[in-house]
């Protein structure tokens, strides 16, 4: 079989949720299925360390598509012209995106709907083009894969899809993710936070993931234990800073014990998480929240949020708190920097609820997914005769 698959999310030295998705799920398939060719439609060239066997062959394809005009071009005519170029037999794309001017079986990742359930999530033109496709690009796939149970009924309340066409593929974890030594941590903290235990937030900075509620709430850790050196530190480059948190970070009366860091590479991060009391990960809205299993890989504990996949993911694992609750997420910063007992407890929890979570893992149901995708196409085609 000939399959053609959107890689244009693989960047070097910039993959995020997505991009690692892809990254870790395609290495293993090309691999372990070299009876069959791998079309990687690329928008520039790509680096050496993305073509992972023999059986994948790069192509690249214009414009580079990072906005929705390019967006429309690169899918609705690049891929296309793509795609009968080359004979695909199957085409997957693991971002969501999709064309609609090809009859090419199709698969495709709708990892979260989250521009569906808020209008300031996302830049304004970059919302409306999602909400004018998706919901083709729902009706057009052959099958739909999508990360947690959580989406899975999510898609198919939104966009009236049966969810018979749903394929549920968890996401894994980075293999950097590991417990530190001792050395390690001491050697982070006086890196990144002067020597002092810290929370650590992981993301974008955009309201989605709710930063302006986790800085109030360290505001108000601080201010029921003025003697504690715990430091907050933020990971995560800058989207969008909206005026609500650009308003708190100014107002904090701890600003200083704030250390933000932007965009850092894959080890770093790993580091940190591993080095952290805990991981405070209070989003608004995730499809999976893959930095949960990273901790829990890494071995620290996790505060996230009541909503969404979230609870899906933690299990018994977290903290669960309400999000727009700054109170509910202060408690559960002091509880853990309090008591060691339950800080122990919520790791050992993680090193069970990690378990179910793989990159192996969705690797398989990725592919399962994508011979389901094959075989319905099959079925339609015997229908229509």
């Amino acid at each position: 079989m000939r399959i053609a698959v959107n890689t244009r999310l693989l960047l070097p030295s910039r993959l995020d949720g997505i991009g690692w998705f892809s990254f870790e799920s395609l290495r293993r398939i090309v691999t372990d299925h070299p009876e069959h060719q791998f079309f990687f439609l690329f928008d520039r060239k790509p680096a050496q360390e993305f073509i992972f066997a023999d059986n994948v062959f790069p192509v690249v394809l214009f414009p580079q598509a990072r906005h929705p005009l390019l967006w429309w071009l690169f899918f609705e005519w690049s891929v296309p012209y793509a795609l009968r170029k080359y004979k695909i037999d199957l085409f997957v794309s693991t971002d969501g995106w999709m064309s609609l001017r090809t009859d090419v079986p199709t698969l495709t990742v709708m990892h979260d709907l989250n521009f569906e359930h808020a209008d300031d999530y996302l830049r304004r033109s970059h919302q409306r083009y999602m909400k004018h496709f998706f919901p083709l690009f729902a009706a057009k796939a052959t099958r739909i894969a999508t990360v947690s149970q959580f989406s899975k009924t999510d898609i198919s309340n939104v966009y009236g899809v049966s969810e018979d066409k749903i394929d549920v593929v968890y996401n894994g974890s980075n293999a950097n993710y590991r417990p530190c030594s001792s050395e390690e941590i001491e050697q982070t903290k006086d890196r990144y936070s002067d020597g002092f235990p810290f929370f650590l937030f992981v993301g974008t900075l955009s309201r989605r993931k709710n930063l302006a509620n986790i800085l109030r709430a360290y505001e108000k850790f601080k201010q029921s234990h003025p003697n504690s050196d715990m430091r907050m530190v933020v990971a995560g480059s800058k989207y969008s800073i909206d005026s609500d948190l650009a308003e708190t970070m100014q107002q904090m009366v701890y600003k200083d014990c704030v250390k933000f860091l932007g965009h850092v590479d894959s080890h770093t991060l790993a580091m940190l998480t591993g080095s952290s009391t805990a991981l405070v990960y209070t989003s608004l809205f995730e499809g999976f929240g893959i930095p949960i299993i990273e901790a829990y890989n890494a071995e620290t504990a996790v505060i996230t949020s009541t909503v969404t996949s979230m609870p899906e993911v933690a299990g018994d694992a977290a903290l669960l708190v309400d999000p727009l609750s700054v109170d509910d997420i202060a408690d559960a910063m002091t509880r853990i920097a309090d008591d060691d007992s339950l800080r122990s407890d919520l790791i050992q929890r993680g090193r069970i609820q990690r378990t179910l979570f793989s990159w192996d893992r969705t690797a398989a149901l990725l592919w399962q997914s994508i011979m389901a995708t094959y075989n319905d196409s099959i079925n339609q085609k015997s229908i229509s005769k």
